[in-house]
Order: structure tokens, then sequence, then C-alpha cells
């Protein structure tokens, strides 16, 4: 069954309207028409709804049945990803969203290669790439869109991270400290990632991550990309920690 997310105010009553471009792909891709059935999610709520007529505009349908959500991670996955160049930022938001990381924060450090002065272009990355995570959300049957957030430089996701806990730091210098041995510690249900770009952090970076109480950890011999290691760390975590490898 098709699914797609809705806001609370498209819901009024037993019916839904579904608008924007949700309208034309119900239309004009699925090719659906009345009678045929749609499944509706918001806010973790899922509706198994029948499409009663079709608009230019919009779609609207009658709730046949609703159910909590079964579909997201116990765990809140969010990610601080150093900005990557080219289409790699797509593939981390299109990847992390299917595994289950929550939240996206784009991060410009020192070693960051892309660096987006310009207002506009920022708020066309930020929508094309939430519009990415919504996209992957509707593939993998989450529960949740993922939410990207404005591009932050190093120093605000510090402010961000100085009252939180849980913080690990892929750093491909470290030697001693294995992902494995801080999941064994975690205290709640909220886990920060931090990733580098290409190139990596800056010792004095790492330095200052330390200070806040990040842990920083190994990945293990061999050295990930930028675009890899975020997943792999986010996976790990899930496995570990969360319902990845479990049907419930």
């Amino acid at each position: 069954m098709n699914r797609f997310f809705v806001t609370k105010d498209q819901i009024i009553g037993s019916n839904i309207q579904v608008l924007g471009k949700d309208v034309k792909h119900i239309k004009d891709v699925l090719r659906l028409g009345p009678k045929d059935k749609i499944e509706l999610v918001c806010q973790g709520e899922s509706y198994i709804c029948q499409i009663r007529e079709i608009k230019s505009d919009r779609v609207l349908v009658d709730i046949l049945d609703r159910y909590k959500g079964r579909n997201e991670p116990p765990i809140h996955i969010i990610l601080y990803q150093g900005i990557a160049k080219g289409d790699k930022m797509d593939l981390i938001i299109q990847k992390g969203t299917e595994i289950g990381i929550k939240e996206i924060y784009p991060v410009i450090t020192n070693r960051t290669v892309v660096k987006i002065k310009d207002r506009k272009k920022e708020e066309k990355k930020i929508i094309r790439w939430n519009t990415i995570a919504e996209e992957a959300a509707k593939q993998s049957k989450r529960d949740l869109i993922p939410a990207v957030h404005n591009i932050i430089s190093f120093q605000e996701m510090l402010d961000i991270l100085k009252k939180e806990k849980n913080i690990i730091v892929a750093y491909e210098k470290a030697k001693f400290k294995g992902l494995k041995e801080v999941l064994k510690a975690i205290d709640g249900q909220k886990i920060h990632i931090i990733i580098g770009p290409e190139g990596g952090f800056e010792e004095e970076e790492i330095k200052e991550l330390e200070g806040i109480g990040g842990q920083v950890v190994t990945l293990g011999p061999r050295i990930f990309r930028t675009e890899t290691a975020g997943i792999v760390v986010a996976s790990i975590a899930l496995y570990e920690l969360g319902d990845l490898g479990v049907i419930l």
C-alpha cells in the first residue's frame, strides 16, 4: 500500500485531504482512483484510507482504520555531519533515513570544502535535503520524517551539545576506544553521532569535542569515507541498542 505523510490540519473528522505534490503522484503516476486504498501517516499515527474523490489540487479520503506506528526505532539518533562535496549529502540523508536516524545537522568544520555563504542557496539545499528525507521515509515505511536542520557552524554544534550526553565522535586517528565499548555505557535513548567531512577533523576540533564530553572512537583498521562513516556508526548503534535486525 502506498504511503504518504500529512499534517494535523489535513485531518478533518473522519476524512483527510492530501495536498501538494502527492496529489499529482497519486493521480498521474500511480493512477489511483476512487475506492483505491492508501496509507497516510501523521506524527507517528498511521491511517488506512480509501479514496473518495480526486480533484486537481487535492485528494479526499475516508479513514477506514488507524493505529500507532510501529516502525520507528526506540533510539533517537542525531547525526551531525560535516558537509560533504557533490551529491554525497544526498546519499547520507537518504540512507540515514532508511536505517532510522531521526535528525540530521549539516555542519561546517575547518576542513569542510563546501562553504555556502548565500542564504538563498542554503535554503534551497535545506529544502532539497528535506525532500530527500521525505521520499526515503515513504520508501522505507518510516512513521516520521527525519528533520534536516539548517546548516550550523562547528561552534554552534558545540553549543548544542554542551548539555547533552552520549556524544560519539568517529575519528580516524583514534586508537584505543572502540564503538562497542562506548555503546555499552550509553545512558538514555538519545545518541549524538559526530562525523567529519572529507579530510576529517583537525586535532583542535577533537580536543574541543572531548572537552564537552565527546567519546572519540575508532571504527577499526580501515578508513571510511565521510558518506559511509555515519551510516556505519548509526547502523551498529541501532543493532546493539535499537530494533535493527528485529521485527517487532
